[in-house]
């Protein structure tokens, strides 16, 4: 019989904490025993999902969930300041954090590194839980080695607040890996209208979209001699990211220290 993991949800009333609770709630070997969030605050955490009530009531006091509810796990779709504080909190009570928001700085991730450390548990971020996701990544690495000239362009809801996605930024990173700092295109390149040739890393032009209608898109576009390479990734709702969640849910604790990308806890 499998062990029961017993998760708390952070962001549970957002748009991917409510997908998160639905499918802890439907997964016969996770438990939730709590739902942290600023609104929604006094609801069941099934009702606000349109389950049965569950007796889960939605918090917005991780650190009194934190304590007695004999949580294994803390999945967190906050924001970047509340999920790096939420993580600590987490890590200080040995519950290990998986954090599904991106925009953590350098520094935030540092005090991560020396908390997990301390705590003897893993932490795991991971800015895209689609299996696509993380083969177009792979397969964009793989690319760079034949195609160095590349251009990511990602497509994001307008509700999204950083830019760009941390897909991208993980994206042009492992593309790193395979190609030397350069600067694409004419030498003597200039902009008529400030940002329009997008951010720059490592001379890989990175371009953000906003807008409604939108869940999370991407494409990693590579130029040669007479051609053209297009890597695309479509989220097309928030269910294609379940199953990485609940595949994160069950690794993170096979973990140490910090871990970023699902790609860690892939066979």
């Amino acid at each position: 019989m499998n062990e029961i993991i017993s998760v708390i949800v952070a962001g549970a009333a957002g748009r991917m904490g409510q997908e998160v609770v639905k499918t802890v709630l439907k997964d016969p070997d996770l438990a939730l025993v709590g739902a942290i969030d600023i609104k929604q605050t006094g609801c069941d955490a099934g009702k606000l999902v349109g389950l049965p009530d569950c007796g889960i009531i939605i918090s917005d006091d991780l650190n009194a969930v934190l304590q007695g509810r004999g949580a294994t796990v803390l999945v967190d779709f906050t924001n970047a300041q509340a999920a790096a504080r939420n993580a600590k909190a987490a890590l200080k009570a040995g519950v290990a954090p998986i954090i599904g928001t991106t925009g953590l700085d350098e520094a935030e991730i540092e005090e991560l590194r020396k908390a997990a450390k301390k705590a003897k548990t893993g932490v795991l971020l991971v800015p895209n839980f689609t299996l696509g996701a993380v083969l177009m990544m792979s397969f964009a690495r793989q690319a760079a080695r034949y195609f160095p000239h590349v251009e990511i362009i990602e497509l994001h809801h307008d509700q999204k607040i950083d830019a760009p996605s941390g897909t991208a930024l993980l994206t042009a990173q492992s593309i790193g890996a395979e190609r030397k700092p350069f600067h694409q295109g004419h030498p003597q390149e200039y902009e008529k209208l400030a940002g329009v040739r997008g951010g720059d890393w490592n001379g890989i032009r990175l371009h953000s979209v906003r807008l409604p209608g939108l869940v999370a898109h991407q494409e990693v576009i590579f130029g040669g001699a007479g051609q053209i390479l297009t890597i695309r990734h479509d989220s097309i709702s928030r269910e294609s990211f379940m199953p990485g969640v609940i595949l994160a849910i069950k690794k993170v604790r096979q973990l140490q220290g910090v871990n970023v990308g699902l790609e860690t806890v892939l066979s």
